[in-house]
């Protein structure tokens, strides 16, 4: 059996319980919020909480102000689920690993649609005629 950090498996956990408290406070104008990772100290008294919102950049706005402001709430209702002597502080980043995600493939589309396109071909050198050089004679001793 694989050894675990103590600290993976309660974020886990914590990540688990902090989707489902999102799920119940969230509303229609916050888009669809995914919890994608959880960062917790070895001493599990402070946790990165990293999400991403699938909608539009007014959603990802409302989101980021609607859990900035509930973050209390959200500890108070993880302190009830997850069974731990101290709670952590949990700090909200959004993650745009997505986003970054889908221009790259953008760009790699858009470049492989100009390799695909065919080129228009240079024109071809003009062909010069050559005089005919006369070989010279040779003296003769």
């Amino acid at each position: 059996m694989l050894a675990y950090k103590r600290s993976v498996r309660v974020g886990e956990l914590i990540q688990h319980n902090i989707s489902k408290i999102l799920q119940d406070i969230a509303g229609p104008d916050m888009g669809l919020i995914t919890i994608t990772g959880i960062k917790l100290t070895d001493d599990l008294l402070e946790a990165r909480v990293f999400y991403s919102v699938l909608g539009s950049e007014e959603n990802v706005k409302n989101a980021r102000e609607k859990i900035t402001e509930l973050i209390p709430e959200i500890r108070h209702r993880l302190a009830m689920e997850v069974n731990l002597r101290r709670t952590p502080s949990l700090r909200f980043d959004y993650d745009d690993t997505a986003e970054k995600a889908t221009k790259i493939f953008e760009l790699l589309e858009h470049i492989k649609e100009q390799d695909a396109e065919p080129e228009t071909p240079a024109p071809a050198p003009k062909k010069t005629r050559r005089k005919a050089v006369k070989p010279k004679k040779r003296k003769s001793k």
